[in-house]
């Protein structure tokens, strides 16, 4: 049974960038009005004559315990999730490299104002919706599609209760 953690900067970086606010002063822009927050300088999209898309996915609530039957990853550009609105979900992630077994596995919950990127050659699973909603999705596009995906030797099930005792 996998369990998701809660989601943060530091347990996620071998995975990629936990996008939320810094917990600084910004820099001031707009004649004061506003902050600005560089939160990830180089999305990585650009290789082999790719380039960046922003896309929304309306996703559905999906339902718990959840079993998880596939993986995929995007070697040539990173993917990022940012919720529109106060949206939680959960990020199955596994180490770049060979496909990945079910023990290396690690699940993620948001807060439901943190988003993610996911470092190119990260294997995930597909938007986990907890919350139904809106998400703004930044990837590479390119004419070569850069989507592999694999199927588990054996589901594995999601949980989103914590474990007894």
């Amino acid at each position: 049974m996998l369990r998701p953690l809660p989601l943060t900067a530091l347990a996620f970086t071998p995975f990629g960038v936990v996008i939320q606010h810094p917990g600084e002063v910004g820099q001031t822009i707009n004649a004061g009005s506003a902050q600005r927050f560089d939160l990830v300088r180089d999305l990585q999209l650009h290789q082999a004559q790719g380039r960046a898309v922003l896309a929304l996915f309306r996703a559905q609530a999906r339902s718990f315990p959840q079993a998880l039957t596939t993986l995929e990853r995007h070697a040539l550009g990173s993917q990022s999730f940012v919720p529109l609105g106060a949206r939680r979900f959960v990020i199955v992630v596994a180490p770049a490299g060979a496909a990945p077994r079910a023990e290396d596995l690690r699940a993620f919950i948001t807060d439901g104002a943190q988003g993610v990127v996911l470092a190119p050659g990260v294997w995930h699973h597909a938007l986990l919706a907890v919350d139904a909603g809106d998400f703004a999705v930044i990837e590479r596009t390119a004419d070569a599609v850069d989507c592999e995906e694999i199927t588990l030797p054996q589901p594995v099930l999601l949980s989103l209760r914590p474990e007894a005792g």
